[in-house]
């Protein structure tokens, strides 16, 4: 027993003072110390270096609808672990464990709401549950947030966040990348917009499919986008990459995003995009 305890227990006024275990972020690019409540009302941004951290599909949805109000669109149920997949783990056990640690029931996760007045449909990916890898249910949940948007004729909105397909899912999770790029097929024959917002990361199969099939594409500062990894680029071709390769302003400047937007001004811009996308499509 410490002195400490010894002198607090001879004066019983003295209290033990419990505080919580997450009262500071700190941000991974810079290492600064912020306080948690900052942080969060600074939308996950951090104040010092504009580092964009990853949020999930509630923050995102609260961030962008008209007054935080949207109405979740349920999952389409499918195959859960239809290969009996297990690694170190069983694949049912991993998907038990993603759910109780998000609370969400897969890695994409669709809403409608509005806007600045605009009618849309948004689907967010969320890194959190199994880095946001896409199987059976993200594919099943894209195609249900495009006819969503079809049936209330507006756009349709993906946040993209992943590691790449889901490997426990086998060539299942590889034959969502055609099952997706149909998707968006049929909402550009409905003539609606369809727009990608890249987060940090986008890579793999997600890349290789819809996350790079949008009418606009958009990500948030700094996001790392790409197919393979740096190292496996640099091994293939016995170069060295330059520097911010597979960052956003990288991409930008040569030609593979239309903007990068800070999530500040995130809304109003996807609100422009809307009007000028759909003139007139404001909700009543």
């Amino acid at each position: 027993m410490s002195w400490l305890d010894r002198v607090r227990k001879k004066i019983p006024f003295i209290a033990k003072r419990d505080s919580p275990d997450n009262l500071w972020h700190k941000c991974p690019a810079c290492q600064q110390m912020i306080f948690a409540k900052e942080y969060e009302a600074n939308l996950s941004v951090c104040p010092k270096c504009e580092h964009h951290g990853r949020i999930g599909p509630d923050a995102r949805f609260d961030q962008l609808f008209d007054n935080g109000v949207y109405t979740p669109l349920p999952n389409p149920q499918v195959r859960e672990d239809p290969l009996k997949f297990r690694d170190s783990k069983r694949y049912a056990d991993r998907i038990r464990e993603a759910r109780s640690k998000t609370g969400e029931q897969d890695a994409l996760i669709n809403a409608r709401g509005t806007i600045e007045g605009f009618r849309a449909v948004v689907g967010v990916q969320d890194f959190a549950f199994m880095g946001g890898s896409m199987g059976l249910s993200v594919g099943a949940a894209f195609v249900a947030g495009v006819q969503a948007a079809i049936a209330d004729k507006c756009p349709y909105i993906i946040f993209t966040a992943a590691g790449g397909a889901r490997m426990q899912e086998g060539i299942l999770s590889l034959m969502q990348m055609p099952k997706t790029t149909v998707a968006v097929a049929q909402l550009r024959e409905a003539g609606l917009p369809y727009i990608v917002v890249m987060t940090d990361p986008t890579t793999g199969g997600v890349t290789a499919s819809y996350a790079m099939l949008g009418d606009i594409q958009i990500s948030e500062p700094g996001a790392l986008i790409g197919f393979a990894g740096q190292r496996v680029i640099e091994q293939t071709i016995r170069e060295k990459l330059p520097e911010g390769f597979q960052r956003a302003e990288y991409l930008l400047d040569h030609g593979m995003l239309d903007m990068v937007v800070k999530r500040h001004d995130l809304r109003a811009e996807l609100a422009r995009l809307i009007d000028y996308l759909c003139p007139g499509k404001k909700a009543a």
